[in-house]
């Protein structure tokens, strides 16, 4: 019976864990970057930057908090884990989820069409309008462009 109720509240902890926004945006960036086939170092710097700044982590956080996520990513089948959480926040931060995404989609310069339609599929399931994914997407872009100039 001890052990019952032991590996039910395991259980409760790890969807507990599943189930906190920073931990799932982590898990979603770490995805975007890699979705293309490559995570490159410039995506790498721009997720702990974003993390950081939107958190206020400090480099051990960040990186542990990185780890987890790539390990949630690893098991994860779909986004649906990761979104369902985040649907949950004010729209502003939803908002600045999507800008936290495409600073990692442009940080190399390029914008992979898989990259462009994850971006799209979470925009949608976390319920951010198309005009603010679009919005976004050009404020990002042209950022990029601006530091490449």
């Amino acid at each position: 019976m001890f052990e019952a109720l032991t590996r039910l509240f395991q259980k409760t902890e790890t969807a507990t864990n599943s189930n906190d926004p920073k931990l799932s945006v982590a898990a979603l960036l770490v995805h975007l970057a890699a979705v293309d086939g490559t995570m490159k170092d410039e995506e790498r710097k721009s997720i702990r930057g974003a993390l950081m700044d939107h958190y206020d982590l400090d480099e051990p956080s960040v990186d542990r908090l990185i780890k987890q996520a790539a390990e949630r990513d690893a098991e994860a089948v779909d986004f649906y884990r990761f979104t369902t959480g985040i649907t949950q926040l004010p729209m502003e931060d939803r908002v600045e989820i999507i800008r936290m995404m495409w600073t990692v989609v442009f940080a190399d310069r390029q914008n992979h069409e898989l990259e462009d339609n994850m971006v799209w599929r979470i925009a949608e399931l976390i319920g951010v309008s198309s005009r603010d994914r679009t919005v976004l997407r050009n404020q990002i872009r042209g950022k990029a462009d601006e530091a490449e100039a």
